[in-house]
């Protein structure tokens, strides 16, 4: 799939167990958890209890992917060889895979996370570890090399779009070291998501953003209220 879902129907995802936000909160709100799976945060009692929580919730999980440098919460870019990247985001989507399992759910994606996702969007090699790590999962992202060697391998793809990130003029994401990487205002929050929201399969509401919960719950009722059936892809 390339192209964004048909009718106005759209997928409420956020990051959740990195142990920074109300997870039980915001699975109350979101239609996906991108869930961490331990190498930027969380841990297996965490994804334990968030894949609990989904699943009673009828919340899709995700497996977040991303380096494994926790001291950087995933946002440092690692020159990662192919087989040990493959061999970690294996090992990510497997530890999460079985523990969903046990919760009465299951992975139904992958999205990377942090540094990982902007090289990926860029970079082949890496693009191409983070695919041959995840099976066939389907994957979640941005416009850029991750998604166009997912569709052409016949990988579901979805796009998503961020009401709390600015965009620059070619589209990508401001990087967080620069000003106006973040919107924080609730009203300029729910404006993007609005404006994004007939052009993407899913929004992103990052979980460690301050006030998340009221953004993400102020998010879904603008969505609601303009029409728009809140369902995970």
């Amino acid at each position: 799939m390339d192209t964004p879902l048909s009718g106005r129907t759209i997928d409420l995802n956020a990051d959740l167990g990195e142990e920074v936000t109300d997870d039980r909160a915001l699975l109350a709100v979101v239609t996906s958890a991108n869930v961490a799976c331990g190498y930027h945060a969380g841990s297996p009692a965490i994804m334990r209890t968030v894949c609990a929580e989904a699943a009673r919730r009828h919340v899709a999980v995700g497996a977040q992917v991303s380096y494994k440098d926790r001291a950087n919460f995933g946002r440092v870019a690692h020159d990662v060889a192919y087989e040990v990247l493959r061999e970690q985001v294996a090992d990510q989507v497997g530890t999460l895979a079985s523990i969903a399992a046990d919760e009465g759910t299951s992975v139904r994606y992958v999205k990377p996370h942090g540094a990982l996702y902007h090289r990926a969007t860029d970079d082949e090699e890496q693009a191409a570890a983070v695919l041959a790590g995840s099976d066939q999962l389907p994957v979640l992202g941005m416009p850029g090399v991750l998604l166009t060697l997912a569709a052409a391998a016949g990988r579901t793809i979805f796009h998503e779009g961020f009401p709390d990130r600015g965009y620059t003029p070619d589209g990508r994401l401001v990087p967080r070291s620069e000003p106006g990487a973040l919107i924080e205002d609730e009203n300029g929050i729910v404006a993007q998501a609005l404006a994004l929201a007939g052009t993407v399969d899913s929004l992103c509401l990052h979980g460690d953003s301050p006030g998340a919960v009221a953004h993400a719950v102020a998010v879904r009722r603008a969505l609601e209220a303009a029409g728009y059936v809140l369902h995970t892809f």
